[in-house]
């Protein structure tokens, strides 16, 4: 029995860092100040479903440091069971820097090489924990940090149950393998999962498309979802995110399109962890796609419109109030 009295709705593992980021827009060497926050795409997704109303439970490494206490008090006081997580008294916990470079560009640094993170590894995958969840939701970043994280989301998808979903968010990451490392590890993880997250850029490395952009001479984002699907053991529900431009589904053979909003984005970071958090709570929750994809974007557009990877994700009474983000008049008296 976990600290809720049950089986978690989600379980989710990864790094979490600490976040650093410059309040004011232009090149980091001139920020006088840094704000401090936590960011981590697995943890960003965990508190994205604990706003939605869902049990959840996060597994990870942190450092014995004042930025692992801050991972863990965040994240605690968001209302994710921490219980899983070991404190790694020989590594720091990992740090990322975002700055925004100008009003529509932002950079984001990572240190996280010999982190607390990066040393997750087999015996820190608590099978209890996992026993009932219906969701275990992993990303393509894990096994990116190291030979044991990714022994550790191996263990992980062999300590779930049968009936327990697998859901993976690919979430490539380009400072921390090369294409040619990523691909086959991504393609066992999407071979292995029910339920896939991806990018069109994600899903050509994937599928060992030579094409880097989309046009006119390559797959369509739908073509791309269906070969996704169709890979042996392949996904059921593949969604493939394409930003500003929204979303595409294929679940089970039929397409389906994500509604776009259009809002002042102001830290596009975490869009793609608010949508993937709302698509499961709809999920878990029964719903048909279509409202799986509202929620979803919704989410999305609402993390967009705040500082923060994570800080402005809805709760689940918030989502009405989206079409205030779409209007030009958005006071609520």
């Amino acid at each position: 029995m976990n600290s809720h009295g049950g089986p978690f709705d989600v379980v989710t593992l990864g790094e979490t860092m600490a976040l650093l980021s410059a309040p004011r827009i232009g090149p980091l060497r001139h920020a006088r100040s840094l704000d401090v926050a936590v960011g981590g795409a697995e943890s960003n997704v965990a508190v994205g479903l604990t706003r939605l109303g869902l049990r959840v439970a996060w597994l990870g490494r942190i450092g014995d440091d004042e930025f692992g206490r801050l991972v863990h008090g965040t994240l605690a006081g968001e209302g994710v069971d921490v219980s899983g997580a070991v404190v790694d008294p020989g590594a720091p916990t990992g740090l990322m820097v975002k700055a925004r470079r100008t009003n529509t560009s932002t950079e984001v640094t990572y240190y996280r090489a010999g982190s607390a993170g990066s040393r997750l590894c087999r015996k820190d995958v608590d099978a209890a924990l996992l026993r009932g969840a219906r969701v275990l939701h992993v990303t393509g970043i894990t096994p990116a940090l190291s030979a044991s994280a990714r022994d550790a989301v191996d263990a992980a998808l062999a300590e779930a149950d049968p009936g327990t979903l697998v859901s993976v968010d690919l979430n490539y990451r380009q400072a921390l393998w090369a294409p040619a490392d990523a691909a086959p590890v991504l393609r066992r993880l999407v071979e292995r999962c029910d339920v896939l997250f991806a990018t069109e850029s994600e899903a050509r490395l994937v599928l060992g498309d030579p094409r880097a952009g989309s046009g006119a001479d390559g797959p369509s984002p739908v073509e791309l979802a269906v070969q996704l699907a169709d890979l042996p053991g392949g996904p059921r529900q593949v969604l493939l995110k394409r930003g500003a431009r929204g979303a595409v589904a294929v679940v089970d053979g039929a397409v389906y399109e994500a509604p776009r909003h259009h809002v002042e984005a102001v830290d596009p970071v975490g869009a793609g962890d608010a949508f993937a958090a709302g698509y499961l709570a709809e999920l878990l929750a029964g719903s048909d796609v279509p409202a799986r994809l509202a929620t979803a974007a919704a989410a999305g557009a609402f993390a967009v419109t705040v500082s923060g990877d994570w800080e402005g994700l809805p709760r689940r009474d918030e989502l009405a109030l989206l079409q205030l983000l779409d209007a030009d008049d958005a006071v609520v008296r």
